[in-house]
């Protein structure tokens, strides 16, 4: 049986996250990691602040037990709820838990589209076809003040800069493209060596797509991650003196996938559901009909209780899994009167009779397990 972890809100990405926004005087009232608050209790030209997407604690320890990333860990911490990048980098770029921000999952459900969308991609979450003539932007409804412009206007020596692939969005006004480890790093390497006193967050989407394709145990991930120690520890030697801070970290870990449910093949599913299932393959939301409920969760009672955690709505809320805080008003609408988060080794493919689905993934992240759920938090002084 896997161990279940809760994300820990007081320990977590959230506040790792939190404790840069207060070095750089940013007013928050989300606390700080005490760990990282130590560090920070030195003055640092540069901050450098570095997420390789998908790299949880568990798997970092099987793939490189002695080598750099470990030697530096100060502590780990959890995820958000649920543990996937949609709602944790999200976390990472607004300083806020999902319960504010309004970023959940992969798929979120738009009444004012009457559709689900894919929230970082801008599309339909079943076809992949992007929104056109639409009257109103919908992610207007779910947009927040990114970390880069509270850091600049509480600081406002301060430039802020973000490192990404490609295809991301920018959210910083200085935004630069590495769409590998060593462009990512050359250019963090670069922004140091200015004279300025300078943020950076750098996001790797590696392993995260490795794993995806490949699995938690391919040489496929582990070559990426060695490599990433081996250019993370060399960045760091030729910053040495440079009075600069690196943290490395996650948004979330990962977990192999022994057996998939197709929602669209689960009959008694779709007798109780009146549209369909929302969010990701091991953290779903059903919207089911108030005649059915009993029958529903029977059906999750002898069929998924060793793989899918249930919980209505109220008691989701209630529990503050997605964090404390104000709750976003697109909170209600985003989300079923049932939420499935996932134990074991399962998904439920999500679906619909004219899904463009794409291949199967080896491993995913979204549950409560120990793989997805604990993050290292890396750092390194170079003064």
């Amino acid at each position: 049986m896997n161990e279940i972890i809760f994300p820990n809100y007081e320990h977590s990405i959230l506040n790792t996250i939190n404790s840069i926004l207060k070095y750089y005087n940013v007013k928050t009232k989300y606390n700080g990691l005490k760990e990282l608050d130590e560090k920070l209790k030195s003055k640092y030209k540069n901050i450098v602040l570095i997420i390789l997407d998908g790299l949880g604690d568990n798997n970092l320890n099987k793939i490189s037990p002695n080598g750099f990333f470990e030697n530096n860990k100060i502590t780990n911490v959890t995820s958000v709820c649920p543990s996937t990048t949609t709602a944790a980098i999200t976390t990472y770029y607004s300083g806020k838990p999902p319960i504010e921000t309004g970023w959940i999952s992969m798929s979120q459900y738009f009444k004012e589209y009457g559709r689900t969308l894919e929230m970082l991609r801008k599309v339909d979450a079943y076809t992949h076809e992007p929104i056109k003539n639409a009257n109103k932007d919908v992610y207007d409804l779910v947009k927040y003040t990114t970390i880069y412009e509270q850091i600049e206007t509480a600081s406002t020596q301060v430039k802020a800069y973000e490192i990404n692939p490609v295809y991301c969005d920018a959210r910083s006004k200085r935004n630069i493209n590495a769409d590998n480890i060593e462009l990512l790093c050359d250019s963090i390497k670069s922004i140091c060596n200015n004279k300025d006193e300078n943020f950076i967050l750098a996001y790797s989407d590696k392993p995260d797509v490795l794993l995806h394709k490949y699995g938690c145990k391919s040489n496929e991930v582990k070559d990426f991650v060695l490599n990433a120690e081996n250019e993370i520890e060399k960045l760091c030697n030729e910053l040495e003196n440079t009075n600069t801070l690196v943290i490395v970290s996650a948004d979330h870990g990962h977990k192999d996938i022994e057996k998939v449910y197709d929602v669209i093949e689960m009959e008694e599913i779709q007798d109780c559901v009146i549209m369909p299932p929302s969010f990701e393959s091991r953290a779903v939301t059903f919207w089911v009909k108030d005649d059915k409920k009993e029958k529903f969760e029977n059906y999750f009672k002898n069929n998924l209780k060793d793989e899918f955690m249930l919980f209505t709505k109220q008691e989701f809320l209630e529990k503050n899994l997605l964090g404390f805080g104000n709750k976003h008003p697109k909170i209600d609408d985003f989300m079923g009167n049932y939420i499935a988060i996932s134990i074991g080794s399962s998904i439920i493919k999500l679906g619909t009779q004219i899904s463009n689905l794409k291949g199967k993934k080896m491993s995913t992240h979204c549950g409560f397990t120990t793989d997805e759920m604990i993050v290292p938090v890396i750092v390194k002084s170079l003064n």
